[in-house]
């Protein structure tokens, strides 16, 4: 009753709006599965009620961990080009590897990759969280002396996508967005809010694709007793944001002497379809 109340006061032309999209709520969705995420304009918006499925996408998600010192520091220059810094090589690199899709969101990027991609986003991850580890952190630190990481989280599975908005009108595309409706984008920026020090946690459902040696052992350059696990169990069950009772941490970066190796031979698993 307080809805419809205040919907009676409401200008006829919103009104009509409100009423337009009701009864395409009430219309029965159709969706095309697709197994490759699609090109942007290949993503449907003419038809409202039509969806794309991609099953078994993998969302990487990284941000800035501590952005909020940037946000309070008073030298707008430097904090402008630390977020471009942050923001711009995070995406050159997903873009670098071939990411389907990338979107910014807020301090943060998320790059989506199709189901047989899973070793090269992982690659493209410990990349940018390399990055961040190695360029990014130390030089805020220099120039700001702020102490500015990175939160890191990965997690696989189906999505629905379409885009939402208005249609391309007189060449604006401002009023439309592609949204990614399902687990996966959500699940992997709520891991990476869980991940400190330059850590990566992932789903279990994506740790069990990533089952190659190069994926969970270390080089063993940096120890005596030969290559160790890279990874680290955690148990999230008392966190209700997760639809998963177990998650992984990475917290090792790209080795100075094969991390350029094995980040190739990460990407060859995928291309000879391990």
């Amino acid at each position: 009753m307080i809805w419809e109340s205040s919907l009676s006061t409401e200008p006829s032309s919103v009104q009509k709006i409100v009423e337009t999209e009701l009864e395409t709520f009430k219309q029965s969705a159709s969706v095309t599965v697709r197994n490759k995420i699609p090109s942007t304009q290949d993503i449907p918006i003419e038809k409202p009620t039509h969806w794309i499925r991609v099953p078994d996408v993998v969302a990487c998600f990284v941000d800035m961990e501590g952005s909020t010192k940037l946000s309070a520091a008073t030298h707008d220059n430097t904090t402008a080009k630390a977020y471009r810094l942050f923001t711009g090589t995070a995406i050159s690199i997903f873009h670098h590897f071939d990411a389907a899709y990338i979107d910014v969101k807020g301090d943060g990027v998320f790059a989506l990759f199709d189901s047989d991609k899973v070793y090269t986003a992982l690659a493209a991850t410990v990349s940018v969280k390399t990055f961040v580890k190695e360029h990014f952190t130390p030089t805020i630190r220099n120039k700001l002396e702020l102490e500015i990481g990175g939160h890191f989280g990965i997690d696989q599975k189906t999505v629905l996508v379409r885009r939402m908005g208005l249609k391309a009108h007189g060449g604006r595309t401002d009023r439309q967005n592609e949204v990614w409706a399902g687990k996966p984008v959500n699940m992997a920026a709520k891991l990476a809010s869980r991940s400190t020090g330059n850590s990566l946690w992932v789903s279990n459902r994506y740790y069990a694709r990533i089952a190659d040696d190069k994926a969970r052992n270390s080089c063993g350059c940096n120890s005596e007793s030969g290559p160790k696990p890279l990874w680290e169990r955690r148990d999230v069950s008392e966190d209700e944001r997760f639809d998963f009772d177990t998650a992984y941490s990475l917290g090792s970066n790209w080795c100075n002497k094969h991390g350029l190796s094995y980040c190739g031979d990460l990407v060859k698993l995928d291309e000879n379809g391990k």
